[in-house]
């Protein structure tokens, strides 16, 4: 045997690690064996995953803000018509501004059409909300939410006509079945009997045949506070032109 394979056979065994033999007293039996199995827990098939848990079905209960409180249903629903940009040429160059047309209505009778023009569309919107509650009217409906004959109705290049229908429900398209909608009218069956595209036009065709059926109502006008100074001598009060106003003092 050659040196090289000595020194190769001696590294061999001292990597090889001595197997240790067990004793047979420390060598479990049946008995051992089926009573550490029977100790350990039945694994389930279930999936795992801590994070979920069931409840039985039902959701967990969570509690709520003790600030949380519920928001009053609002008297008039709103919908929007349409949103346009407006482009305005002035000397520095363009102005950009957007208009809103908005229909709100309280599916009662009542129903109004306005529109607002801001830099802001949230702004635009205000304003076609308060036009619009400003020329609210209101439709008498016969008993099954309907209207009592046929009305036609032109405004600019848009002519419509509506007319009553028994148990159809509402048969109506484009912004004619908005406003019908939040006037809370149904069984009526509405045309558009031109070729106009405007939908501003044609909600006002739709309001101006609705008003054959309206009935007087109050309008709401905000009227503005009047204010009041008061002078730091004597508690003179003055009225918002200035001129002093008569106290009992004064008299």
């Amino acid at each position: 045997m050659s040196e090289d394979k000595k020194t190769e056979q001696a590294v061999a065994e001292k990597t090889e690690t001595p197997k240790t033999e067990v004793p047979a007293t420390a060598q479990p039996t049946g008995a051992d064996t089926a009573k550490t199995s029977s100790d350990r827990p039945a694994r389930s098939s279930a999936p795992r995953g801590g994070a979920r848990r069931s409840f039985g079905g039902k959701k967990p209960f969570r509690k709520g803000s003790r600030f949380r409180s519920e928001r009053p249903k609002p008297e008039f629903e709103q919908k929007i018509i349409n949103i346009s940009r407006v482009t305005r040429v002035v000397k520095g160059g363009r102005r950009l501004s957007f208009r809103v047309d908005m229909a709100i209505g309280d599916q009662k009778g009542r129903v109004g059409l306005g529109s607002g023009k801001a830099t802001d569309t949230s702004l635009a919107i205000q304003k076609a909300f308060a036009q619009a509650r400003k020329n609210l009217i209101k439709v008498k409906l016969t008993k099954s939410r309907s209207i009592e004959h046929i009305v036609n109705a032109k405004v600019t290049a848009a002519r419509v006509e509506m007319m009553p229908n028994k148990g159809r429900g509402l048969v109506a398209g484009s912004t004619m079945r908005t406003i019908l909608q939040l006037a809370g009218i149904t069984d009526v069956t509405a045309k558009i009997h031109s070729r106009s595209k405007n939908k501003l036009n044609n909600a006002k065709a739709s309001i101006e045949a609705l008003k054959a059926f309206s009935i007087p109502l109050p309008k709401v006008t905000e009227a503005p506070k009047r204010e009041e100074r008061r002078g730091g001598r004597g508690g003179r009060s003055f009225n918002r032109e200035g001129g002093q106003r008569r106290t009992p003092s004064n008299r």
